[in-house]
Order: C-alpha cells, then structure tokens, then sequence
C-alpha cells in the first residue's frame, strides 16, 4: 500500500510540520545500517553461544542472558520493520535480503508482515478500516451490542496475560491471514519451511532440547517487548480515532501514535520506534534518523511524552468510547451510564 505523501505543511490543529524537514531524514544511511547490523546481530551470536555454555550447567544460568538476547532480538526486529518500508538501505534488494534473514531469526514472514503492515499505516485510527495489523479494538457501543459469546472472546483478547507473544510468534505467524496475496502466501510457506531446516540443523548441532528452550525463552521475552509497543503506541491516554469521513492521515500519525519516551538504554535497545509519531508520519524515515527529525523541529516539541510509567495506565483501556473520544474500561461502563 502506498502511503500518503506529505504536502509542503501538513496540519494537525494550528500547528506545521515542514515537508522540507521531514524529507532530509528520510534517505538512508548505508554506514549507519551496516554498523547497526554489526552491534545487534553480532552481540545476539554472542550470546547465544553464552546461552549453550551457561544452559550446560543451569537454566536459571542462562535465565539472564536470555533476556539480555531478548534485547537484541526487539532490535533485530526493528531493523526488519525498517526493511519492510524499504528504509533501512538505499538498496531494495539489500532491505529484502536483510529483512527475510531478520524475519527468519524473529520466526516472521518478511513479505506477509510487511503487506500487513502497510495496510496499518494506511489504516490506524480509522474505526471504519479496523482489523490489519491492529490491536482488537471495539468502540463502547459495539461490545455493548456484540454475544454473550463475542463480550468473553473480546475480554479473553484484551486481557494481558492472555496476548502470549509465543502464540504471535510461533503460532500465529505460521498462517496468512484471509485474504493475503498468493506472493505473501508463499512468503509464509517459505518461512515455515527454513525454519523447520533451522530446527533441524540446530537440532543436529546442539541437541532439540537445548535449541527448544533457548529459543522460546529468548522469543517470548523479546515477543513481550514487542507485543507491549505495539499496543501503547496506538492505546494510550489522548489517542486519536476517526470515522472514515473525519479520518486523517496527519492526525492519526502525529495525534494517535504516541511519542514514547524511554529510558536511553531501552531507547537504544527498540530502535528509537518510541518517537512512533514521526513513524508515522514518514515511514521513509530509518529509525536511526527518527530523533535527528524529532529534535530538527520545534513542532515535535509540543507533542506530549508517554513515560515509561505513565504507559502502564493503558493496562486499563480496554474500549473506545466515540461520545467522549478517550479509551474506557469494562469498569467505566457503569460509572458513565451505559
């Protein structure tokens, strides 16, 4: 899907953003992409040799390096994100190549999620073209109007412990969802394939058992880091959502996509995807230009932080109500006369 592209100044209230400033960030860096490569995929190597070692002697041992992997394993993921936009390289092939072997190492199809997300940035915030690549998101009157059958399946998606990121990622991503094109079909039945190829080589090497618990330990605490961005950047205090005829492009990027400010540690270890808004708003732009952009212009000043505290409250959100436009929960529906 090809987004919408920015005109000379885009609005959002009475404020300006320019097309020029925008545009200096949005070519990549190949210095830059190549040495992000080197300090994520060569640590994560690293590690898991460290892993094998210390999963020898203790699970408990390896326990920590695990979630110091998962790290690196997030960033990886970041620098497959910036693949399926085609911004991490200048090169196409190079950010297919690239984005297919991060996929492979995230248990991702490359050319499915990057079609899946596409749609999204085409769609967030639009109530009318819910469904691809988001979060299930039901307005107040629709859950009160939804089964008995539908109330609990809805409850069941949203609650936290519920969303297992080794479901996302093990599971979920071993399918194409209805009504995805045969090429990213096949990009699916590809990966699943290499995959299988991975397991046994690796069950040859290293024995199943040790394979079997590195990887699902470093994948669902890397797939919880994953699963909670995606959900706060779009689900927090404030968020923009919109009828199709009032929806808006700009608005929805600088208005519903949070700018999340993490600590610079975490910061480094997401890829800088907490500056969401400016994301969405030039999805040409690699994460490492993002905060060059947002500290080039004094509009992006204005826009207010989600911290890493405050992001918990969106724990609490679980519907859209259109009559107040905020994020209520369950408990709400009681005290606001539904």
């Amino acid at each position: 899907m090809k987004m919408p592209v920015i005109t000379d100044s885009v609005r959002c209230g009475a404020a300006e953003v320019s097309k020029e400033n925008v545009a200096r960030f949005q070519s990549a860096s190949s210095g830059k992409a190549r040495w992000q490569l080197v300090n994520s995929f060569g640590p994560y190597v690293l590690l898991w040799v460290a892993m094998l070692y210390a999963l020898s002697v203790s699970y408990w041992l390896m326990l920590p390096l695990a979630i110091l992997a998962a790290g690196f394993l997030a960033r990886i993921f970041i620098i497959f994100h910036d693949c399926g936009h085609g911004s991490f390289f200048k090169s196409k092939r190079a950010n297919n190549v690239v984005g297919a072997i991060a996929g492979l190492v995230n248990l991702t199809p490359f050319r499915h999620w990057r079609w899946q997300h596409a749609l999204h940035h085409g769609t967030a915030g639009d109530l009318d073209r819910r469904g691809a690549g988001d979060i299930w998101t039901l307005t107040v009157q629709e859950y009160l109007q939804s089964t008995r059958w539908r109330r609990f399946a809805y409850r069941l998606a949203r609650n936290p412990i519920v969303i297992a990121p080794l479901y996302v990622f093990v599971v979920h991503h071993r399918f194409a969802v209805p009504g995805a094109p045969e090429r990213e079909r096949q990009s699916v039945r590809r990966t699943n394939w290499a995959l299988l190829g991975v397991t046994l080589l690796m069950a040859a090497v290293i024995g199943i058992k040790a394979f079997i618990l590195i990887q699902l330990t470093v994948s669902a605490f890397a797939g919880a880091v994953g699963l909670w961005l995606f959900y706060v950047q779009h689900q927090f205090e404030g968020a923009y959502w919109a009828r199709s005829e009032e929806w808006s492009y700009t608005a929805a990027a600088l208005r519903g996509s949070s700018f999340y400010k993490l600590p610079r540690i975490l910061q480094w270890f997401t890829g800088n995807i907490g500056f969401h808004h400016i994301h969405h708003l030039s999805p040409r732009i690699p994460n490492y230009h993002l905060q060059r952009c947002h500290d080039a212009d004094p509009f992006f000043e204005t826009i207010k932080p989600l911290t890493l505290l405050g992001s918990l409250k969106a724990l609490t959100f679980r519907l859209w109500d259109e009559q107040r436009n905020v994020f209520v929960g369950f408990r709400d529906l009681h005290l606001t006369g539904y």
